[in-house]
């Protein structure tokens, strides 16, 4: 492990944030980037399930939790955000989570490809402008990053509480020609599994507000056909479009 560090010798103004980055870097399951890259190729640490964007990370951590025998990892920007995921992962005795600070777009310096089961994307920032569709989680160019690291039959998991986002993500996924497995447009009113129902903090307070949560679970199968699988998808679907900003 690396050489604790002082909180005091970062160069933040608000001092709560710079003692979580601290606690960010002196936790044994933390990560920076380069970090990751090293520890990665040495120990090959088997990674199969991956959140982006993951904020604190406890949704990853209550799956690492039901999960014991699969290995998780969770991925952020933020490291003061992470490190209340990593503490409690870490007072829960949970050893098969890590946490990594990176960005979306770093996904694919991360893992190797073809070995993820499934990815997790949760309440991403939607970027309702125009201008900024290059930064949605669910634009084609993060969508083709995700297919390359799942293994075949692997999965994209994807909530999201703005339905005008979701209905233009659903159909960048048919564009992209993943196949829709299961979806919902009220998944705590649904049937589906609990699994997809473990709340994220926005997660949380969308529910408090009376928000319903979108859930899609995607498929990448490169022979598919992007139009014969528009036809299953509602017709409000099709139609849909970002309308914000």
């Amino acid at each position: 492990m690396s050489e604790l560090l002082n909180p005091d010798d970062f160069v933040i103004v608000r001092k709560r944030k710079k003692y979580k980055f601290a606690k960010f870097h002196n936790a044994e399951n933390c990560f920076e980037l380069d970090e990751w890259r090293d520890f990665y190729q040495q120990h090959q640490p088997g990674v199969s399930r991956l959140e982006i964007g993951a904020g604190t990370g406890l949704f990853s951590v209550e799956l690492a939790a039901r999960y014991p025998d699969k290995l998780f990892a969770a991925i952020d920007v933020k490291a003061d955000r992470l490190q209340k995921g990593a503490y409690t992962a870490l007072e829960k005795g949970l050893s098969n989570i890590y946490f990594i600070r990176a960005r979306a777009d770093q996904v694919g310096d991360l893992f190797a490809l073809s070995t993820l089961v499934n990815i997790w994307v949760t309440f991403p920032d939607p970027f309702p402008k125009k201008r900024a569709a290059g930064r949605r989680l669910t634009h084609p160019y993060f969508l083709r990053r995700y297919a390359q690291l799942l293994q075949p039959g692997g999965e994209l998991l994807f909530k999201h509480d703005d339905r005008d986002f979701f209905c233009w993500s659903l159909e960048q996924l048919v564009a992209e020609k993943w196949q829709i497995a299961e979806l919902s447009f009220d998944l705590h009113e649904s049937s589906l599994d609990d699994e997809y129902k473990i709340m994220t903090t926005y997660e949380q307070r969308w529910l408090n507000e009376g928000k319903a949560i979108n859930f899609v679970k995607a498929t990448y199968s490169a022979s598919g056909s992007g139009l014969a699988l528009a036809s299953t998808l509602p017709s409000n679907v099709k139609q849909a479009r970002l309308h914000r900003g």
